[in-house]
């Protein structure tokens, strides 16, 4: 009975020390395996520790997530920049899809086409970026403060530590014991204390016009990477207004702006495309919408004369977000297909602009020779 407890006890002893053993093997060719290490090596490796404590990110997470991304990181180099209120690390971040990405701030495609950042070396000194890959070497500033345009406020929500507001513009920040008029607010991003005008200017007022069961598309373009856009809609007829939440009915939330599909009369009235960031909002976009019944477009096509033609460019363009779909069999998404609308509605603009430039440059010729005739010959 005895003995019988001893032997469960031994048995259980060993078969912890069996599990804990796991020897590896060895690049040594007098070792096979980490096993026939002498006891002097051993003692060694337990003094001398490669890492003795686990090294854990700053506030115990990941500094910078992104899922479900057709890319994934090559190359990273950090800059420790000088900021009002401290330090701070950017992180310049080289994709395998020719990105860069500085996390907050912004992305940028720095090659033509598809090719992996094989290295980046960054310049104090010059405040420049070199990013290489096998079709050449791009070299970026770091400093781009004028892309956050000529508003304090955007200046200031940028959080941009190479930026500082000077009083009349966005311009690069260098630390100096000199007390200048520069603002800055790298940790909070807060306008309300940085800025002095802060007057909200309304958004201009659009008008749009679309056709009972048709679709149309209402632009807002957020001016930050980190705002968060919400769309407010005030009915006509109606002085209370809702917040059209994504997943709703006929409503597609887009990177760009707000895709309404299968119109009716319950959809017109006025919208405003609001941004959100941190404690600050402001009104981006405001759209009137109408919707024309579709029994008045009947009429006016049966009045229309049977020979005439409607425009090239509108008979071109999708009726329907079910045609903007089907434009994905040539390898476009709804987003790249607006886009493309866009830019030919732009340069059609153009191609008029100039046609009218020319026509008035003619007119001015005309006016110059009826004015100064050539002298008629003697007789």
């Amino acid at each position: 009975m005895q003995s019988g407890r001893t032997t469960s006890a031994l048995f259980k002893i060993n078969l912890v020390e069996s599990k804990a053993e796991c020897p590896s093997e060895t690049y040594d060719p007098l070792h096979k395996s980490t096993r026939d290490f002498p006891d002097d090596v051993l003692s060694f490796m337990r003094s001398h520790q490669l890492m003795w404590d686990l090294v854990v990110p700053i506030h115990r997470r990941p500094v910078f997530t992104r899922i479900n991304t057709p890319y994934r990181l090559k190359k990273i180099v950090v800059d420790r920049v000088d900021a009002e209120d401290g330090q701070y690390d950017v992180l310049h971040l080289g994709t395998e899809n020719w990105e860069t990405e500085e996390i907050v701030l912004e992305e940028l495609k720095v090659f033509k086409s598809q090719t992996p950042v094989v290295n980046m070396e960054l310049s104090t000194k010059r405040q420049v970026l070199f990013v290489s890959s096998d079709e050449g070497v791009v070299q970026l500033p770091v400093q781009r403060c004028d892309l956050y345009g000529k508003a304090c406020v955007d200046c200031c929500l940028a959080r941009d530590p190479y930026c500082a507001w000077d009083g009349s513009s966005c311009t690069n920040y260098f630390p100096s014991n000199k007390r200048r008029a520069r603002r800055q607010d790298v940790r909070y991003g807060d306008p309300w204390s940085q800025c002095q005008d802060m007057r909200d200017d309304q958004a201009e007022l659009r008008n749009i016009y679309g056709v009972e069961g048709n679709s149309t598309f209402l632009e807002c373009i957020p001016r930050s990477p980190q705002a968060s856009i919400k769309w407010i809609m005030q009915p006509t007829h109606s002085q209370y207004s809702k917040e059209l939440v994504a997943g709703e009915e006929n409503l597609i939330h887009m990177q760009r702006g707000l895709l309404l599909q299968r119109l009716s009369s319950v959809n017109a009235g006025l919208y405003m495309c609001v941004a959100y960031e941190h404690s600050f909002s402001r009104t981006l976009a405001r759209h009137e919408l109408h919707v024309i019944p579709q029994n008045h477009m009947s009429r006016s096509q049966n009045a229309r004369p049977s020979d005439s033609k409607p425009d090239g460019n509108y008979a071109a363009l999708p009726r329907s977000f079910k045609e903007l779909h089907l434009m994905g069999v040539s390898g476009l998404t709804a987003d790249e297909y607006c886009e493309q609308l866009w830019y030919r509605e732009k340069r059609r603009q153009q191609k008029l602009r100039m046609l009218k430039w020319k026509q008035e440059a003619e007119n001015r010729k005309a006016r110059v020779r009826r004015q100064n005739p050539p002298n008629e010959p003697l007789e």
